[in-house]
């Protein structure tokens, strides 16, 4: 998430009593965007299977609908919402459990959540059920389990290291993609589509999305704008691909490219402007 990155918040526990009180208020938008964008990964995959069910089964809906409600709805979503509960609480006893008083200790409970995150992944998909949903609801049980154990800290360090590690590596095979000609079969109606994902979409899915949510208008405004950069999408998009074989395929990967790029810049410049003025009215007391 874009904006996630920007709020440079300690790991929990951190933090002098006066700057407490700014410091949740920022973790709660750095959550919300992350969460936003994991539970978001996640419910996009009912979808991705629907175009590839209407691609082999025609656009009929008397020839896929059921089926899809019932296994691709229905079973995956609970399987990967049970296992995520299930695993994830198991998880959060026996790694917090673990000790971790020396620095050697403290790398290892890094890599017991990376171990973590793979382990709920892969029995959610042997299971076959959302591995994106379970290690979503996963992360949120471990992360309510003992929420002020020390072992929330040493994983916070972790958790942004192999982030960072990761977002370079992916962002320079990017780079490489676009040099190669990833955009040039770009058509001006793509274009347009584009921008009408990054400008129109995301932000009326986010303001509908957070109605009710215990934030002011601003802080609303500013998680729904924020958030894209769609780096899963490409995955999506390959697995659909891989299932079945989609016309203008190129076009496709094209289009996705562009709203990458696009939100690389855009939200890349405009989030710590963003940020800076919502403090800016959180602190004049515009926002409660």
């Amino acid at each position: 998430t874009v904006l996630a990155s920007e709020v440079q918040v300690g790991a929990p526990g951190e933090g002098i009593p006066e700057e407490e009180a700014q410091d949740r208020e920022e973790e709660e938008i750095r959550f919300a965007l992350t969460s936003e964008a994991g539970l978001n990964d996640g419910l996009a995959f009912p979808f991705t299977n629907m175009a590839v069910v209407m691609a082999i089964a025609g656009s009929d809906p008397a020839n896929w609908l059921g089926a899809w409600l019932l296994v691709d709805v229905g079973y995956k979503l609970s399987v990967g919402m049970l296992l995520g509960i299930a695993t994830g609480a198991i998880l959060a006893r026996i790694v917090i459990a673990l000790p971790a008083h020396s620095p050697l200790e403290k790398s290892m409970i890094g890599l017991g959540s990376l171990f973590a995150t793979l382990l709920i992944y892969g029995i959610t998909e042997f299971a076959g059920g959302y591995g994106f949903i379970a290690v979503f609801v996963g992360g949120l049980v471990i992360r309510a389990y003992e929420r002020h154990h020390d072992y929330h800290k040493t994983m916070h360090v972790f958790s942004e290291a192999i982030e960072r590690v990761m977002t370079a590596i992916i962002v320079v095979a990017f780079g490489a993609a676009l040099s190669a000609g990833l955009l040039a079969p770009l058509t001006w109606p793509l274009v347009l589509c584009a921008l009408l994902v990054i400008l129109v979409v995301r932000p009326l899915c986010g303001a509908v999305a957070l109605i009710g949510c215990r934030m002011s208008w601003h802080e609303r405004l500013t998680v729904s704008f924020f958030g894209i950069r769609g780096i899963g999408s490409f995955y999506y998009l390959a697995y659909a691909l891989n299932r079945r074989e989609f016309p203008a395929a190129d076009e496709l990967w094209a289009l996705v490219a562009l709203v990458v790029v696009i939100s690389i810049f855009v939200h890349g410049i405009l989030a710590t402007p963003a940020l800076r003025y919502v403090e800016k009215l959180r602190g004049r007391g515009q926002a409660p």
